[in-house]
């Protein structure tokens, strides 16, 4: 039974946690960005961006497809980084998590709900997809002005039980809304993934987030690596503030 911290009053409508996403289609694709430029863009989170390479970050674009979940069917777009999680010092391995810098989608319900629930950055956007063809599309547009086209073109099956394949128990995400950062607990549970190296578009617009994206390279930069997933479940727990 949930309690009342468990519940959020959005729009009317009574959002229990953790929400469930249910069924959910997914095209991604990671970049190696400039470290600085990246930890310029997010250092008002107070988070640092991972270096898996000295100078160089990981910049993931994603764009997702919901359509069976507690939140509503509605598209989704992700601009993240892969960050340190806070904290984790020492001669400790140092975990990390995504930090999510950009979340537009197409529905109010979910604006609402991401933002005062999880201080997700969502913002309102048209954004048409298209899931059904070889080729993953979806493109991110305001009053006209494209910010983003991203195209993820199809890799090889990863079996179930081999790395890539397997349930992830949990990820740490990490927002930051209004000047206070949070950590989100979330579990995903894929079906259907495809991965290749590269195989991965971008195209950036005449939108000012399309300049922002231009400094990290993202115009002229090779992806690392794409995948897509056919069918996705996810929770997303209780965000807690980080402390600064």
């Amino acid at each position: 039974m949930s309690t009342a911290t468990d519940v959020h009053v959005i729009q009317g409508e009574r959002v229990a946690l953790p929400v469930r996403i249910r069924d959910a289609a997914v095209a991604s694709a990671m970049f190696a960005v400039p470290a600085g430029p990246a930890q310029s863009l997010i250092a008002y989170s107070g988070l640092e961006v991972a270096e898996p390479l000295p100078g160089r970050a990981i910049c993931s674009l994603a764009f997702v497809r919901y359509a069976d979940g507690d939140l509503g069917p509605y598209h989704e777009f992700a601009v993240a980084f892969l960050v340190r999680a806070p904290g984790a010092s020492g001669g400790r391995r140092k975990r990390v998590g995504a930090f999510i810098h950009w979340l537009p989608v197409n529905q109010e319900f979910t604006l609402d709900a991401g933002r005062s629930i999880w201080g997700f950055p969502k913002v309102l956007a048209d954004m048409p997809m298209d899931l059904s063809g070889r080729i993953k599309r979806c493109a991110v547009r305001f009053g006209g002005r494209t910010a983003i086209e991203l195209a993820v073109k199809p890799g090889l099956p990863v079996p179930a039980g081999r790395p890539g394949g397997r349930t992830a128990p949990r990820l740490d995400s990490y927002s930051c809304l209004d000047g206070v950062t949070r950590h989100i607990p979330w579990t995903v549970s894929p079906s259907g993934l495809r991965m290749r190296p590269g195989g991965a578009e971008v195209r950036l617009g005449d939108h000012p987030v399309a300049d922002e994206l231009r400094g990290l390279g993202l115009h002229r930069a090779a992806a690392l690596s794409s995948s897509t997933i056919a069918h996705l479940t996810m929770t997303f727990g209780a965000a807690e503030e980080v402390p600064s």
